[in-house]
């Protein structure tokens, strides 16, 4: 790791002591009453927050939660998650954050593969356990959360602060489910030193100061909010969550808690600027905002209008954030550098390093110790597969640039692969969005009756805005090879968006062709070659 204060700031805490009971207990001591914690109508101060912890561990080994044991927590952007997240931590359980907006099948899934031994569920959540209850997978303990807190069952035993053993820095603290775009969802083993830098990692590469307020309205069961608390934690800093992403209550938002850092991933960015202008779009105290996957025509347009420079970064679940840019970014769009601490290679599919600017599966391999994840929970094979020659394969399609630089082509999954041509959706995208009349677009295969793919294109219109699909067409002739060109054009009011404010593709690779699609060979054009 460079020599600067976060390389500082992790050598303070010994290999051993990167574990949250220690981190937390060594920050109250040293910020006690600055406040770390905004969550609607909850603030906890750095003692309060270790407090609050301690106490939640204890009554999680009340009702018999053990080291290892698995607690789901079914939750929106509240403390009481973080309250019972903490306790986890502290006591060497194992949380297992849920999506809200999962059902039936999915629900199942996660709740069979993680086996948790108590459930504590937001009362507005009740009604999605349906399928869970059907199916015999529900916890043997049941919480639940309303507006007056966590409401626990009785407690089958007590616990004092010295029954709880300090969990290790390669203990699981967490599994995080990511989307199951090419089978069930994999539940990801996180272990506490993962959190740990993700805290350091992601707070060098935003600059990230003492006494910051990061603001946050991605969610809290997704890695990128769950480690801004430990970005604040680790630097002194207040962490506010938000319940949602809001485009017209963002700024305001903003503004009441004087942000100096916050969180726009995917869309968001694009969705900020496609807001009416106003006077006061500079008026605010915003330093810097991450903007891993904004693509980079939007890096000058969003510092102009907001005066707020993006970070430009790669992260995943299973690895930590391992790309970042300076800042401002100096190539907007780009993954950036590689990471201190970290070790990347662009392989084929044999795994053979590829020369640079060529692409192939990027790979990754951490220095410290428990700094990405150890596996997928329950799921050996897909552990071995992911992780094999001792490199975890990211899945990403990248190369590198002779200045060092890292470029995100595709998702592997995502390639398109159109009578013997591979189509970058990313670089189709990119032609594209530069559109006037289009507000987001996303490209993907569909099955060709040729076999292969055939490419589609998703796009969602301007207000006010017309775009005849021929007229498209006509505008990505000579700014892309002639078989990169979309075959169907379809328009939608708005797109799918993953929690993340991600298009979430696989909703419409798993759409195929429809009816409300147009097609550019049944309208008899012809494309020049």
């Amino acid at each position: 790791m460079a020599n600067d204060r976060f390389q500082e700031i992790a050598a303070t805490f010994a290999s051993s002591d990167r574990v949250l009971p220690t981190i937390l207990q060594r920050q109250a001591a040293r910020y006690s009453d600055r406040t770390l914690l905004i969550a609607g109508d909850v603030s906890w101060t750095y003692k309060q927050a270790a407090s609050v912890a301690a106490a939640s561990a204890r009554a999680l080994a009340a009702a018999g939660i053990k080291p290892g044991d698995r607690v789901a927590i079914l939750a929106s952007n509240r403390a009481e998650f973080l309250e019972i997240y903490l306790g986890c931590a502290w006591l060497g359980a194992i949380a297992v954050p849920v999506n809200p907006a999962l059902r039936g099948p999915q629900l199942q899934h996660i709740f069979r593969n993680s086996g948790p031994k108590l459930l504590v569920v937001e009362e507005i959540y009740r009604s999605n356990l349906e399928a869970v209850t059907e199916a015999g997978l529900l916890p043997p303990r049941l919480w639940t959360i309303d507006a007056s807190g966590i409401t626990r069952g009785a407690a089958s035993q007590a616990a004092q602060d010295e029954d709880l053993p300090l969990p290790r820095p390669g203990d699981t603290v967490a599994v995080l489910y990511t989307s199951g775009t090419t089978g069930p969802a994999k539940g990801v083993c996180c272990p506490q030193a993962q959190m740990f830098w993700w805290g350091i990692y992601s707070a060098r590469a935003l600059g990230i100061r003492e006494g910051d307020v990061l603001l946050t309205t991605l969610p809290i069961f997704h890695t990128n909010a769950l480690n801004a608390f430990y970005q604040a934690l680790l630097n002194g800093c207040t962490y506010v969550l938000e319940p949602k992403f809001s485009a017209s209550g963002f700024w305001p938002t903003v503004r009441k808690y004087k942000a100096t850092v916050t969180y726009l991933l995917g869309a968001m960015a694009a969705i900020l600027l496609a807001q009416p202008e106003s006077a006061d779009d500079k008026d605010h105290s915003v330093r810097v905002a991450l903007g891993g996957g904004v693509p980079g025509r939007f890096h000058d347009l969003f510092r102009e209008r907001f005066g707020v420079p993006l970070v430009d970064g790669y992260g995943s679940t299973e690895t930590n954030f391992v790309f970042a840019s300076p800042i401002p970014s100096d190539r907007p769009g780009s993954m950036g550098y590689l990471a201190d601490g970290v070790e990347a290679r662009i392989v084929d599919a044999d795994d053979a390093p590829v020369a640079d600017g060529e692409a192939g599966e990027l790979i990754l391999r951490a220095r410290e110790p428990f700094a990405f994840a150890s596996g997928y929970f329950g799921m050996p094979e897909k552990t071995v597969e992911a992780w094999r020659n001792l490199w975890f394969h990211s899945g990403d399609r990248v190369f590198k640039h002779a200045s060092g630089h890292y470029y995100f082509i595709d998702r592997m999954k995502d390639a398109i692969r159109r009578r013997g041509e591979n189509v970058s959706s990313w670089e189709v995208e990119d032609v594209i969005q530069a559109h006037p009349a289009v507000a987001a677009c996303a490209v993907y295969p569909v099955p060709s009756e040729l076999g292969e793919d055939e490419v589609a294109v998703a796009i969602q219109r301007k207000d006010g805005v017309d775009l005849p699909p021929l007229d498209l067409i006509k505008y990505c002739e000579g700014r892309m090879a002639y078989f990169a060109v979309p075959r169907f054009v379809r328009f939608v009011d708005a797109m799918p968006l993953t929690e993340n404010g991600k298009i979430k593709k696989v909703s419409l690779r798993e759409a195929g062709i429809t009816a409300d699609m147009w097609d550019r060979e049944k309208s008899g054009y012809k494309l020049r070659r």
